[in-house]
């Protein structure tokens, strides 16, 4: 039966206690993951890298969807640890590819051990999450697995026209969404759509949910650009502007290097030309962002996206869950950092 009436409504502060909650238990199921001690160099990274500050987005969204479609996340513990595990196994990759010293203000996995020892981690911490996904209470299992397989392959997709996009000097909108689809996006879409399945979902459902996670994965991400620029010092954990000392490829610099011409065109193309930019400099590229208006247009289209998002999901059957999704990705939304 269809429950389309709330009885309590879905208050923010009820959505961070949910929340609370739910990662105290998610982080409680993760600390009794990798439990096996040999080989140290194995099982210890593993273990490492999921006691980070972890926000476990993923894992909440899988849960939530569940709720959503079932009325009852029971079921869906173990895939959304799966999905979380997945994730992480993204994250020691991507800092050995990145050369990133640091994570959640700790040495990276190859830092602390080695980068044999991160990849290794890496591709077993992959057929954990297969094996968890196995043991959900479901019937579904054939598709829990495609569903994490297209995510693996997807995210290597994205990674790889990352690191394209570096190198391009007439990158385009196109291409960054591409990438941003592939890279952040498909792993928000599959951590919903696993969890409606875990949830005994019907096609229908599933399609609004990864649509829910399309939108919201496109939003989070760009907002984290705009951001980058908007927010105040200290508050990201960077410096505001690194994207563009670094000489990032953002949604902001491609859109702006669309909406400019002349002095002002000039200064955005050098930093792609330059890969990145002296740090005095970044008033100046604020300036221009401000003047062509793409910092306006981008909080349009943050906004557009979420509210797709939100519209996406509005006839999953069981509304407690429903406006629990709906509540976290607002506040996903409205974060300053």
């Amino acid at each position: 039966m269809t429950d389309f009436i709330m009885t309590i409504p879905v208050t923010q502060e009820l959505v961070e206690k949910k929340y609370s909650l739910y990662h105290e238990k998610i982080n409680n199921a993760l600390g009794k993951c990798f439990e096996r001690e040999r080989p140290v160099t194995l099982y210890a990274p593993a273990k490492y890298i999921l006691e980070g500050k972890g926000k476990r987005i993923r894992p909440f969204l899988t849960l939530l969807a569940s709720e959503a479609v079932s009325g009852s996340s029971e079921n869906a513990l173990n895939v959304a640890l799966a999905v979380e595990i997945l994730h992480n196994f993204t994250l020691i990759h991507d800092d050995i590819m990145d050369q990133a010293d640091l994570r959640h203000g700790r040495p990276t996995v190859h830092k602390h051990w080695n980068v044999n020892a991160a990849i290794l981690t890496g591709d077993m911490m992959i057929a954990y999450a297969y094996e968890l996904a196995l043991q959900a209470k479901s019937n579904r299992h054939a598709e829990l697995i495609h569903i994490l397989n297209h995510a693996n392959i997807t995210i290597c997709e994205g990674q790889a026209l990352d690191m394209e996009l570096e190198e391009k000097k007439d990158a385009t909108i196109a291409d960054y969404l591409d990438m941003i689809a592939k890279k952040t996006g498909r792993l928000i879409s599959a951590a919903l759509e696993a969890g409606g399945v875990a949830g005994n979902a019907t096609d229908e459902q599933l399609q609004s949910l990864v649509f829910f996670g399309e939108k919201i994965g496109r939003a989070f991400q760009i907002q984290d650009d705009y951001l980058d620029v908007m927010a105040d010092n200290g508050k990201s954990g960077k410096m505001a502007g690194g994207d563009i000392i670094n000489g990032k490829k953002t949604y902001l610099l491609l859109r702006s290097l669309e909406l400019t011409s002349g002095a002002d065109r000039e200064l955005l193309y050098s930093i792609i030309i330059n890969k990145g930019l002296n740090p005095d400099r970044v008033p100046d590229v604020k300036a221009v962002y401000e003047r062509c208006g793409v910092l306006e247009e981008t909080a349009e289209l943050i906004n557009s996206n979420t509210e797709e998002a939100l519209t996406a999901i509005d006839r999953l059957p069981h509304a407690e869950g429903r406006e629990y999704l709906k509540g976290y990705a607002n506040i996903l939304m409205e974060r300053d950092f």
